[in-house]
């Protein structure tokens, strides 16, 4: 899975991946597997990227072209996640086990990320996108527009 815009938003900062291993304490190697989708960037890490230098995370997902919106930095806060979770399933008359299904994981594992045992993964968020149109990362995880 591939953060659409993260090298694009890297960039223009006129950033290289080294300074940005450097800034969060992994590999540059690493940095170069999330702009490629070798890797998959942990929500916690995309999240601090985007507070870090003003990204909407609709943006770096490709869910809009512009990044527009400014944010208040964004703290995950799982109880809220998970409610979101659960409200937008209803609101598209989908069991846990159809979504969970849809992003190929299990229902037990889906109940987990509803119920604010689990953060869900970056992955799962993304196939997100494919069943809910239209669909907010940024809502979705609560943010806040300034």
């Amino acid at each position: 899975m591939i953060v659409k815009n993260l090298r694009e938003s890297r960039e223009l900062l006129d950033l290289k991946q080294k300074e940005i291993a450097e800034e969060f304490k992994v590999n540059f190697t690493t940095v170069s597997g999330w702009e490629t989708g070798k890797d998959t960037i942990p929500l916690e890490r995309l999240v601090d990227y985007a507070n870090r230098y003003n990204y909407s995370l609709d943006y770096l997902f490709g869910l809009t072209r512009e990044n527009t919106v400014q944010y208040e930095p964004l703290i995950i806060d799982l109880e809220l996640i998970a409610k979101n979770l659960r409200t937008i399933r209803k609101k598209n008359n989908l069991t846990q086990e159809q979504v969970a299904k849809k992003i190929n994981t299990t229902q037990a594992a889906y109940a987990h990320y509803e119920n604010a045992i689990n953060l869900i993964p970056t992955a799962f968020l993304y196939n997100l996108i494919e069943i809910y149109k239209p669909f907010s990362i940024d809502k979705l995880l609560g943010r806040k527009k300034q």
